[in-house]
């Protein structure tokens, strides 16, 4: 019946080519195949930047977040903007994030192009006698031809693309996580630099009025101007440590309004606390043998792999001989008709495309080797951060401890001071050593937060046993 079908197509095209004149036909061809085409609208490049500061005109959809406990967070920047908030915001506005889903849709459009049918082939001629012979007539050909391969190798090159899609969706969504991990990275930064902040201004301020009032008593011949340049070494010292933190917290929030598509002028209200959750170190174990299922890093390297091993197939069925189908019609210039069946097939002699066939095979061999280092790789930096994580606990009590001892003693020293039963030597060393103890227990605490961050990536999901709440402002 297909054959009949186009027999009677052919006939339909002769009928029209023999009886219209050439400049008719030619644009009604032309016409005919443009029908139902896509038409052309142009796309003007906004040469302007369009980050914005206006922070409240920014949708963030809940439904649309990657993590179930940013879905469940309610998203309101009038009061600030906590750690949950600020990821939020990144998921919602990241320039990069925005690219990535630009790429999930070329993708889809390049999964839709795989399942459609190859289009036949229309080849049309004209042949008009020179001489003025009785009886001659212009003579024409009509052929209608479709490539079969294209069809031994349409399922599987459909089945690579939507694999291939898939693995977009799940790298979009893995980059989505990434930028909330770094996101909360930054505002654990900003939050531990504030704190220091505070401690040093509150030291610079102390140090200040010291070295204002050991200046009087210098000028009273009270004390000796040794203790006056003690007291100025230790307030450059401190004017030099809060610069530098100065410089950081700059590049800091430059970094932070960078990730939110935020322009750099942007001020944010950062609050709350970094609340990160003790590590229940029996679940996360659990949870490292699920981690192919958990991370969308991994699930999108199986589809990758699913994916190639569909153009492995297509490299198998694309080594038959190419073969082309037509039906032909035709009349030469003596009026005589004819009509018949063409076919062409290539003979696989040199070729055979085992060329191809060789380069899939071992893309394949290294998209297996690729996915195996990447679970290695997560499994040991998963073990990596669980290892540190004691020792900077155990670290960050020590220190603790030692900030609280070493405060008393500072305490101690001001009433000493006083009253002149030690000399500013000690007492600035005391207070000194006192300030260093407290910004280091800032620092390694800083770091116990920011590899849990790390740690959330790193397991797919949240750490084991975590309690949400709400806002922490």
């Amino acid at each position: 019946m297909a054959w009949i079908g186009a027999m009677a197509i052919l006939e339909n095209f002769q009928c029209l080519f023999v009886n219209t004149p050439m400049k008719i036909y030619i644009p009604l061809l032309f016409a005919a195949s443009l029908s139902g085409c896509a038409t052309y609208q142009p796309s003007v490049l906004n040469t302007q930047p369009n980050a914005t500061r206006d922070i409240a005109h920014i949708v963030v959809n809940a439904a649309d977040m990657p993590l179930p406990e940013l879905a469940a967070h309610p998203f309101d920047p009038a009061d600030g903007l906590d750690m949950t908030e600020v990821a939020m915001l990144a998921v919602a506005n990241n320039p990069q994030l925005k690219i990535a889903r630009d790429g999930s849709g070329i993708s889809h459009a390049q999964a839709f192009a795989a399942g459609l049918l190859p289009d036949p082939q229309l080849a049309i001629a004209r042949d008009s006698p020179r001489n003025a012979d009785s009886g001659n007539t212009s003579g024409f050909g009509l052929g209608l031809s479709y490539n079969v391969n294209g069809l031994l190798t349409r399922s599987a090159g459909k089945r690579a693309a939507q694999a291939a899609a898939d693995q977009t969706d799940l790298n979009l969504l893995w980059q989505e996580w990434q930028v909330v991990s770094q996101a909360r990275l930054l505002f654990v930064r900003s939050m531990a630099e504030q704190k220091l902040l505070d401690i040093l201004q509150q030291e610079h301020a102390l140090t200040a009025a010291r070295y204002a009032a050991i200046g009087h008593a210098v000028e009273l011949g009270e004390v000796t101007l040794d203790a006056a340049d003690i007291e100025l070494a230790t307030l450059q010292n401190l004017e030099t440590t809060i610069n530098s933190l100065l410089r950081q917290m700059n590049t800091d929030q430059y970094n932070l309004n960078d990730l939110l598509g935020l322009s750099p002028d942007t001020k944010l209200l950062l609050v709350g606390d970094a609340e990160m959750p003790i590590l229940d170190e029996g679940k996360i174990q659990e949870n490292i043998a699920h981690l192919a299922q958990r991370r969308p890093d991994l699930r999108a390297l199986e589809f990758g792999y699913a994916s190639q091993e569909q153009r492995v197939r297509m490299s198998i069925l694309a080594q038959f001989p190419v073969l082309n189908v037509g039906l032909t019609r035709n009349r030469d210039t003596f009026g005589v008709y004819t009509q018949g069946v063409g076919m062409t097939l290539s003979l696989p002699i040199f070729n055979g495309n085992r060329g191809n066939i060789a380069i899939e095979q071992a893309t394949r061999q290294k998209l297996h080797d690729e996915y195996q280092l990447r679970i290695n790789t997560a499994t040991n930096e998963i073990a990596r951060i669980l290892q540190d994580q004691k020792l900077l606990e155990q670290q960050l009590q020590n220190v603790e401890r030692g900030a609280s001892a070493l405060g008393v003693a500072a305490s101690n020293a001001q009433a000493a001071f006083d009253v002149g039963s030690i000399d500013s030597l000690i007492y600035t060393n005391l207070r000194n050593a006192s300030l260093a103890k407290q910004a280091e227990a800032i620092l390694i605490e800083q770091s116990i937060l920011e590899q849990r961050v790390a740690l959330l990536a790193l397991l797919g999901g949240e750490l084991p046993e975590i309690a949400q709440t709400g806002k922490s402002k």
